[in-house]
């Protein structure tokens, strides 16, 4: 059980830390984030879900990439993927696109010092 690890499961967790760490930080509380001002350009028991401001600052809060909050008409006609699926499809994109990141001519040559002397004091020779 130990040597087996589902690359699709790791991203579905890294969205839930993600959706929960953001709960944990809290939600900022202001006039902007309060849309005051929109509030008064309504008015009362207006549509506030139609208004630009509340679509500009929806994505504000979560905006999960694995989550489909489609309505179930819409999710089956866009293939009827579960999170599972799309976490997958994540994945296959990560492998084939990601580039890790370059170190550094310095950072390299300390990490071959690092081996260097590792390989020094185990007796193990180039």
């Amino acid at each position: 059980m130990g040597i087996t690890f589902d690359l699709a499961q790791l991203v579905l967790d890294n969205e839930v830390a993600g959706l929960i760490k953001r709960t944990v930080n809290g939600i900022e509380v202001n006039d902007e984030t309060l849309s005051l001002d929109t509030i008064k350009e309504i008015g009362p028991f207006k549509d506030y879900l139609a208004h630009e401001t509340t679509f500009k600052n929806m994505r504000l809060t979560t905006s999960p990439k694995l989550m489909d909050r489609k309505m179930r008409p819409r999710w089956e006609k866009a293939g009827s993927k579960d999170a599972y699926e799309r976490a997958c499809d994540e994945v296959k994109h990560i492998l084939e696109t990601y580039t890790p990141p370059q170190l550094s001519d310095e950072v390299l040559k300390k990490i071959r010092d690092i081996i260097k002397g590792a390989e020094a004091e185990l007796g193990i020779r180039e």
